[in-house]
């Protein structure tokens, strides 16, 4: 057959037009008018086709597409950008949930607190991992303790009538406003997780719970405040340790071996010696290392001692609180010096870093001297040792111009068959304006002392301040002479303050020159 007569002979079947205009989405497309009478056009069963086939021309099958592959290209009509543009956005929403999971996995971890990115979820409802049967404990919408909306009583003071009446002291009320207010105690009180359970407290019950809570918040913020800027019983700071490290590693000392002795102001360790830096110290096999206390419980009452004290005096105002202890460390170290170049048995300071002072050891083979008051003596030493506590005494207040403020056999160590004296750190000079008040309370400790332990020579404490000090205060009580010391610090203080400090200090021949006047 002539190609021509085919090809003329299939041209009437393609219809009017040529064939390319069928297939372009660009071409004209044929409309062709169904003629309906006016009941159809008016009939509500027509106007419901009408809108379905639009709705199906507008969104042909997007739930299918959401729930299949994205493209395949079998039974994807690409034809329509609407439909392309809406594939392409659930594909990104779901992509964005994809990564807000792993941001939350991520996050949480295996931790019991989580957080959670639902409201920030494209598609909706999200359709989790987890099983069904899954609780989530963590939505506390539905927290039985906590009202949707704040409940509020009446001026009256109670809601309902009759039967129903309920006030504000109603039990159950009570009992779970309670168990909500168990949510403002601190952190590290644990109070437990009562979601899911009808839990009621009692006033008796919360009120315990409370003051319990407060006590531990304060006495963990005590046990912070001790473990990590202070120095406590048998225990050292970071700070105070680290230049019990660098005098090791110097060489000063060899090693610390432990604590021998505490106090209410100080912790004094054990060491063995080292080698100095310089030949002219000499550092002793057996150190003794006084730490004072970096807390102010204990200072707080003790700031007479120093704060008139003219060498310390103009320092006392400028300093903060916590440096006060490095110069109290500072007074004991200049105290002892005194006593040692009058030659006074008392330990030999070493050095003294901030508030650590260094000394030498006052006993043997780490076991220190004992104190006065549990050494027992014989007659002949207890006598003995009375007349030597005078000795020093005396020698104090003429020759080092100090009084020692708090002596008494609790600061007397009895060793190599001699008393010596330790802990000057509180001690103050004549000029003091409480000097004299310090002297007789020195001397009232050492009499009492003595006379219990059958000293028949002991003096009572008039008679002994008037013989350390020199004065000759005749008093027949005790009010009385009191009154007279009194008087003798107030004329020794308009002294200082017309004069000056220079003039209130002692002499070469080491007498102090304001009470002879």
């Amino acid at each position: 057959m002539d190609p021509v007569g085919v090809a003329a002979a299939a041209a009437p079947e393609a219809g009017p037009g040529p064939a390319w205009q069928s297939k372009c989405p660009w071409g004209a497309r044929n409309t062709t008018s169904i003629s309906c009478s006016l009941a159809d056009v008016m009939s509500e069963q027509l106007a419901k086709e009408l809108q379905l086939e639009e709705e199906n021309a507008a969104f042909p099958e997007v739930v299918a597409v959401a729930e299949g592959p994205f493209i395949t290209g079998e039974n994807i009509d690409t034809s329509s950008d609407l439909m392309l543009a809406q594939m392409l956005q659930m594909e990104f929403d779901r992509e964005y949930d994809a990564q807000l999971r792993r941001e939350e996995k991520k996050i949480n971890g295996d931790s019991k607190v989580s957080i959670s990115f639902e409201n920030y979820r494209k598609v909706h409802p999200y359709d989790s991992d987890s099983s069904e049967d899954e609780v989530d404990w963590q939505d506390t919408r539905h927290d039985p303790y906590r009202a949707d909306k704040p409940t509020t009583t009446p001026r009256k003071g109670f809601t309902g009538k009759g039967k129903d009446i309920t006030t504000k002291h109603d039990e159950v009320v009570c009992g779970r406003k309670n168990t909500a207010r168990m949510e403002n105690f601190g952190p590290e009180f644990q109070v437990g997780d009562g979601i899911g359970m009808d839990l009621k407290l009692s006033n008796q019950v919360f009120n315990a719970l409370k003051q319990h809570a407060y006590s531990e918040e304060r006495r963990s913020a005590r046990l912070h405040e001790k473990k990590e800027h202070s120095t406590a019983e048998k225990a050292v700071d970071p700070k105070t340790r680290l230049l019990l490290y660098k005098m090791v590693n110097a060489g000063m000392l060899e090693t610390i071996t432990g604590c021998i002795s505490t106090g209410k102001e100080s912790v004094v360790f054990h060491a063995y010696g080292g080698k100095s830096a310089t030949e002219d110290k000499v550092i002793p096999p057996e150190c003794a290392i006084k730490v004072f206390k970096t807390t102010l419980n204990e200072f707080k009452n003790r700031d007479k001692y120093i704060k008139d004290d003219y060498r310390f005096k103009d320092r006392f105002s400028k300093l903060n609180p916590r440096k006060i202890i490095r110069m109290w460390a500072e007074k004991e170290m200049h105290n002892l010096t005194r006593m040692q170049n009058a030659g006074i048995p008392c330990p030999q300071v070493v050095i003294l870093k901030k508030h650590i002072l260094v000394m030498s050891f006052i006993g043997q083979d780490q076991v220190p001297a004992p104190k006065l008051k549990d050494v027992t003596l014989k007659s002949e030493d207890m006598k003995k040792a009375y007349y030597q506590i005078l000795n020093m005494m005396q020698q104090l207040y003429k020759e080092c111009n100090l009084v020692h403020a708090d002596l008494s056999e609790y600061n007397m160590l009895w060793h190599d068959g001699k008393v010596w004296l330790i802990d000057v750190s509180q001690s103050v000079e004549p000029t003091h304006p409480h000097g004299l008040e310090f002297l007789f309370r020195d001397c009232r400790n050492v009499s009492q002392f003595f006379q219990k332990g059958g000293v028949a020579e002991a003096l009572n404490e008039r008679e002994l301040f008037n013989a350390v000090s020199g004065l000759n205060i005749t008093a027949d009580n005790e009010v009385d002479f009191q009154a007279e010391i009194e008087a003798l610090e107030k004329m020794n203080e308009d002294h200082v303050q017309n004069h000056g400090k220079k003039l209130s200090m002692f002499s070469s021949d080491g007498d102090p020159p304001i009470y002879n006047e």
